[in-house]
């Protein structure tokens, strides 16, 4: 069998556009397509593969697990979900884990759970949810409509009902929102998808401060931002306030599919049994794989190493700035950094993209006006050196074109 970017377009559904690179081969920040080309991976499977490709931790943990057991129903528990949960609950300030297969599913199960909560304490008038424009939690139907994002929850018939938005940052507006009949607010401590937006500290307290004042719950979507991307082991140890509920997913696996929701006693005590639950979520083998993963990112050498990778990286894309004048801001904590395009590249953000990957460059966007980078955690100073070097040439052919 031809295996190319053509058959996708014979046996695919046609909600992807892929380009027509096909990576068969990953080692470290460094992959290798089809024809043997390679490339430097900024892009991390956007922000998945938080050790790279093909780390021996998650490798062997995959090879020994592999060799034990694969799946059990959730009429039994395992070794590896029992030993993960404990070593998260152990880092934060949770007490309970719930496990999914996706962040979307992390984030489904924490928003039934905000309802459940509200309908159990005060009554079903306590139903509203409150999230932010440009926010992103996903794409299952309650999720996307949650997430401000009209365009990815419009064309599907009537959506879940009592849900607002309003813009991040604005603690005013967020003010005149909430009320007694707000049962949950759920935010990214760094928006994502909607342009590397980072919360001020005044807005994120405030946004506590209320949630507490109306007994709403506060759901912080770590999704993207969890399991050492901002350089702490969760963003929310960084902003200084503790939600009720927090979901993790992308870096938690490595690579390998697994979501996570983390609560306290208190509130996860309305998910009673037969109240949600998943065929797959605690498998052994994703928990195994993600143990390995939590076990490497979450020590001070590699959480600290973030941080200083992030400099490197600020400091290499400011010289390329200071060279073509493209970018109006470099944003972003850690290595979740977003460069903003200026108003003569404005909604061409995609176009650094496509000739980042003819250099051998995988980079992301943010939307039409910022070009993202999520690399792995723990890649070389040589590698960021190298992939920078071909992004500034992507960026020239841009400028030249």
């Amino acid at each position: 069998m031809t295996v190319n970017r053509e058959l996708f377009d014979h046996v695919m559904v046609p909600n992807y556009a892929p380009s027509s690179v096909i990576p068969v081969r990953g080692e470290g920040s460094r992959v290798w397509d089809q024809q043997g080309k390679e490339f430097i991976d900024f892009a991390g499977g956007i922000a998945v593969n938080c050790l790279g490709h093909c780390h021996p931790a998650l490798v062997g943990a995959l090879k020994e697990q592999g060799e034990k057991i694969w799946h059990l129903s959730n009429v039994m528990t395992n070794e590896p979900a029992l030993r993960l949960a404990k070593k998260m609950v152990d880092a934060t300030f949770a007490e309970k884990v719930y496990f999914a297969n996706s962040g979307a599913e992390a984030n489904e199960a924490a928003l039934k759970l905000a309802r459940r909560f509200a309908l159990d304490k005060f009554g079903a008038e306590k139903s509203q949810i409150i999230s932010f424009n440009k926010g992103f939690h996903g794409r299952t139907f309650f999720t996307v409509t949650v997430g401000g994002q009209a365009a990815y929850s419009d064309g599907f018939g009537p959506k879940p009902g009592d849900i607002v938005h309003c813009d991040y940052n604005d603690l005013a507006a967020f003010e005149a929102l909430i009320s007694d009949k707000t049962c949950a607010v759920m935010m990214e401590p760094l928006q994502g998808e909607g342009g590397i937006i980072s919360p001020t500290d005044e807005f994120a307290q405030g946004v506590r401060e209320l949630c507490t004042k109306h007994n709403a719950l506060l759901i912080f979507d770590e999704v993207q931002t969890g399991v050492g991307r901002t350089g702490e082991l969760y963003a929310y140890q960084g902003l200084n306030v503790v939600p009720d509920i927090l979901t993790s997913a992308k870096a938690l696996g490595g690579g390998f599919p697994i979501g996570a929701m983390l609560t306290t006693t208190e509130v996860a005590q309305h998910l009673k049994v037969g109240t949600h639950g998943s065929t797959y979520g605690g498998n052994p083998l994703a928990c195994a794989v993600a143990e390995a993963a939590f076990d490497t990112v979450n020590t001070p050498e590699v959480l600290a190493g973030v941080k200083e990778k992030a400099a490197l990286f600020n400091e290499l894309l400011n010289g390329v700035n200071e060279k073509y004048n493209v970018f109006s801001e470099i944003r972003g904590q850690g290595l979740l950094i977003g460069a903003a395009v200026n108003e003569q590249y404005k909604g061409r953000a995609k176009e650094f993209l496509v000739a980042a990957t003819e250099q051998g460059l995988m980079s992301l966007v943010a939307g039409a006006d910022v070009v993202r980078f999520t690399p792995s955690l723990v890649i070389t100073e040589a590698d960021i050196r190298e992939g920078m070097a071909r992004f500034e040439k992507a960026v020239a052919s841009v400028v030249n074109a």
